[in-house]
């Protein structure tokens, strides 16, 4: 029964492919859609004041991407997001899979669980982690989460989603490679 809901959300939805450096979600969109990654990197940054990116967070493949200011909100996407490698997704647009989640009662707590209540630990977890742990510990908790992706990503952006500098992330690489 499940795989048979699933086949049918997946007939609802689209299968693109993204070359690299390709926006996903622009800042200021409000186009409410869904991504799933099926292959590849997605980056979500802001722009300060300053005109400096500031990088948020690091998407890999089986991960959901979307635009939940609009979503959540009724309001413009704070962020952009960008491809940094050619990336494969689905997509759906989140009217549609409502009505969908709608329409199979079943699916209404997963979909709870899967789409709201996960993205929320996230963030309380990134907000915990730059509170109750040191540089440092957040690089190495990073790198057990999202295996691989700081092999992927430029320096920049890994320093950016760690809240620190490229500098200091090269000290502290430096700092775990000596104690190995």
């Amino acid at each position: 029964m499940r795989f048979q809901i699933f086949i049918s959300l997946l007939r609802k939805s689209k299968f693109l492919t993204f070359e690299k450096g390709s926006n996903l979600i622009k800042i200021g969109a409000r186009e409410p859609h869904l991504f799933f990654i099926r292959k590849g990197l997605v980056r979500c940054f802001f722009v300060d004041e300053k005109g400096d990116e500031i990088t948020f967070q690091l998407f890999p493949e089986n991960r959901i991407v979307s635009n939940f200011h609009t979503i959540m909100f009724n309001k413009p996407s704070k962020f952009e997001y960008q491809t940094l490698e050619r990336t494969k997704v689905y997509t759906i647009d989140f009217k549609t899979y409502q009505a969908f989640i709608l329409k199979n009662p079943k699916l209404l707590e997963a979909n709870r669980e899967f789409l709201f209540k996960r993205n929320f630990e996230k963030v309380y977890n990134r907000i915990e982690s730059f509170v109750l742990l040191a540089p440092e510990e957040r690089y190495i908790k990073y790198c057990k989460d999202y295996p691989g992706i700081v092999n992927r990503a430029p320096d920049r952006y890994i320093a950016s989603v760690l809240g620190i500098t490229p500098v200091s992330l090269s000290r502290i690489r430096k700092r775990i490679v000596s104690k190995k």
